[in-house]
């Protein structure tokens, strides 16, 4: 029941903001200043988000029957964790130009909001945890907890119950 009543506060949460307060969803422009900072910032976040993105939605609704054609469970965990791994320390680095540049420059840190940064932060903060991860992961490359979190990912997605069993 919790991803069912957690995307519809997320889509009731969005759609009411976005009616009630539509301007407020982007950060303020702090384009002009430390622009080369900006750039590379935002490019190595928004690659390593978007791959992390992909790779998380395939890797958790591909039915095994499918890509069993081509990889085994444990090297499909090994693919997910060295891919993962890479996007994911390109997304942390990113992520730290552009929180460093708010927080460094104070013509930048003028400009930006409470929300910007506590934004930056928080996703700051759920990457490091998500790259603590990785040797945990590492240490069982047997891929069997994987599937498990695969098959719960369909069964949300597929609106089936019976739960799987971590």
């Amino acid at each position: 029941v919790m991803p069912y009543v957690a995307l519809t506060i997320f889509l009731v949460g969005s759609i009411a903001r976005y009616e009630r307060d539509p301007f407020t969803w982007k950060s303020s422009s702090s384009q002009l200043l430390r622009r080369k900072q900006l750039i590379w910032g935002s490019i190595l976040f928004h690659v390593g988000i978007l791959f992390l993105m992909a790779g998380h939605t395939v890797g958790l609704l591909t039915p095994s029957a499918i890509y069993s054609l081509v990889l085994t469970a444990p090297q499909k965990q090994l693919l997910a964790v060295v891919s993962g791994g890479a996007f994911g320390v390109l997304c942390f680095i990113g992520l730290s130009m552009l929180l460093h540049r708010r927080l460094v420059d104070p013509r930048i840190r003028a400009t930006s909001s409470t929300a910007d940064i506590a934004i930056l932060v928080l996703l700051w903060l759920q990457l490091a945890l998500g790259l603590a991860t990785i040797p945990l992961s590492a240490q069982h490359l047997d891929g069997s907890m994987m599937m498990k979190l695969a098959e719960w990912g369909q069964r949300v997605v597929t609106f089936r119950s019976g739960g799987v069993e971590l």
